[in-house]
């Protein structure tokens, strides 16, 4: 047996998370303790308000939702009665047991598993501590139960390392959509290492999702709250969006911030082996698309950021392959928006000795072949990447010759 305990502030999100796999038929609500009411006669808010009614006891402990789940080894035969007992079992050896929970058993994983929504929060406000629950009484308890119950050790258990479902690109209009955004947004969370909203969004997107902070102005946005969308064949948001708080592991910008500084470490070593790939590819000069089809080839994404005038100001990495994602500029100078852009073969090479003189760098930016990429491209897509994917714009990354003329601009003889 394996046991994997979540801890969140959302008695909503958890409770919602498998209610909703109820509705859809896959999973069943088996047992209850502490609600004082025939499990079948249940409401949702009949459950939620009796979990709510004990954390707002405490208004000072935010952490206030536990969601456990139980898995079995594949071959394991367990009927409701012995997982009831199992359930009870735990939650006494790890504190629980005096608390009101839900248990209900999932059928969407090729091995058999429980999950149980609690509270932390006693009647009394007291907090239940969390720390290290998994490595003390978590396991204690695992063992314990192993034994009585003549369970697969979980040494030995055929068990899915992680509960992470299969990633595949959202065919919005095919796919249910909430599903498939909560599988998207779960399995790149779990094994892509990213450090910023922008670079999770990088490797969002190449699955047709992308997560939204909303305006300044919102209140979600000061909550650091996220909205989860679903990207149409043209790149543009499309459909109803997800909030962070709904999907399992409440995903919110707080809940990753804790994330991305653990991934700072954790893709480090994969940092030199994405370079090498990338320098193959540098020994020959190439243009923009040339250059992303052949990374492509490799498992690598790479999305180009421009402003309007078709000036590229970001590059970001994705290594399919390792699951990491890197800014050019974290990777070295020569990685940069400002480094690839002076790599790039030159649009005016290939022109021909007719081609119409320009009045300004503008004039000729706009017409030139990457810009024509750009333009190619739906404006739509390139407006929601411009907003959820760019960076701080680096006046570094300029043409020189348009920086030595805002230079001259300002010689101004008096």
């Amino acid at each position: 047996m394996v046991a994997k305990i979540i801890s969140g502030k959302s008695l909503r999100g958890a409770l919602n998370y498998n209610e909703k796999k109820v509705s859809k038929g896959t999973a069943e609500l088996i047992h209850q303790s502490g609600f004082h009411m025939d499990v079948r006669n249940m409401s949702f808010y009949d459950k939620l308000f009796r979990l709510q009614d004990l954390a707002d006891q405490n208004d000072y402990t935010k952490t206030n939702t536990v969601h456990i789940s139980l898995n079995f080894a594949v071959r394991e035969e367990l009927s409701h009665e012995k997982l009831r007992q199992i359930a009870d079992r735990y939650m006494e050896k790890t504190g629980f047991g005096a608390q009101p929970y839900l248990v209900y058993q999932h059928r969407d994983a090729g091995h058999p598993h429980i999950h149980i929504v609690t509270t932390n929060i006693k009647p009394t406000g007291d907090r239940i501590s969390l720390h290290n629950l998994g490595r003390t009484k978590s396991e204690e308890a695992r063992k314990m139960i192993e034994l009585q119950y003549g369970l697969i050790p979980a040494s030995k258990a055929e068990i899915i390392k992680k509960e992470i479902p299969h990633l595949r690109k959202v065919d919005y209009g095919t796919d249910d959509t909430k599903r498939a955004i909560s599988n998207v947004v779960r399995g790149v969370i779990s094994s892509y290492k990213f450090t910023s909203l922008p670079e999770l969004n990088a490797a969002l997107s190449y699955y047709n999702v992308i997560a939204d902070r909303g305006s300044k102005e919102s209140r979600m946005f000061v909550k650091k709250g996220l909205l989860y969308w679903a990207l149409d064949s043209g790149g543009r948001k499309t459909g109803i969006p997800i909030k962070a708080s709904s999907i399992h592991g409440c995903p919110t910008l707080k809940t990753l911030d804790v994330k991305f500084n653990n991934n700072q470490t954790l893709r480090t070593p994969f940092k030199e082996t994405l370079k090498k790939n990338i320098d193959r590819l540098l020994s020959v000069k190439a243009s923009e698309s040339g250059f992303k089809q052949a990374l492509q080839q490799k498992g690598i994404e790479v999305i180009y950021r421009k402003n309007d005038q078709g000036r590229l100001y970001g590059v970001t990495f994705v290594d399919h392959k390792s699951k990491v994602v890197f800014n050019g500029s974290d990777l070295g100078k020569a990685y940069s928006a400002a480094g690839l852009s002076n790599w790039f073969t030159s649009p005016e090479l290939n022109k021909p000795a007719n081609t119409i003189k320009f009045k300004n760098l503008n004039d000729s930016i706009k017409t030139s072949h990457w810009s024509n990429t750009i333009s190619n491209q739906n404006p739509n897509q390139h407006a929601l990447f411009d907003d959820l994917l760019k960076s701080e714009y680096q006046e570094d990354n300029m043409p020189d010759s348009q920086i030595r003329r805002r230079k001259k601009k300002r010689k101004v003889t008096h």
